[in-house]
């Protein structure tokens, strides 16, 4: 099961974050440093895969964007791998460019893709389809 899910810069600033159970706001702003140090000061050539307390850490790098998922010992760590490079994919695809002025939609696609801390869409055309239906509507 996916506990979290952060986007973070790479001067460890959190841009975006979705937590799929409770965790208090103290308690977060604690969890997202330590998750921070546990993976941006890794170098490439390590692995993506960092075990943390009670989650593994799957992380990838985008240019200067790091994307890390914190997930429970019986998630498949390739799957949520591919689960992050298949979200990126979408966000190229929906935003030409900047995503940080659109974190609201940025949001509507993680719920598209993720519900309860569990993959339930994969498919480009299917995550976007709620967002162009938007866009269509705000045209009009």
């Amino acid at each position: 099961m996916i506990k979290f899910l952060l986007m973070v810069n790479k001067q460890g600033q959190t841009r975006l974050s979705k937590y799929y159970e409770h965790v208090d706001i103290g308690k977060r702003a604690v969890l997202e440093a330590d998750v921070v140090k546990g993976c941006l000061f890794r170098k490439k050539e390590e692995c993506s895969f960092v075990e943390y307390k009670d989650y593994k850490l799957v992380y990838r790098q985008y240019a200067a964007l790091f994307i890390v998922v914190g997930i429970t010992d019986n998630e498949n760590e390739l799957s949520i791998y591919e689960l992050v490079h298949n979200f990126v994919e979408v966000l190229d695809k929906y935003f030409s460019r900047v995503i940080m002025f659109n974190l609201d939609k940025v949001h509507i696609i993680l719920d598209e893709m993720i519900l309860n801390g569990h993959v339930v869409e994969t498919n480009k055309n299917r995550i976007l389809a709620p967002l162009l239906a938007l866009d269509k509507m705000a045209e009009s």
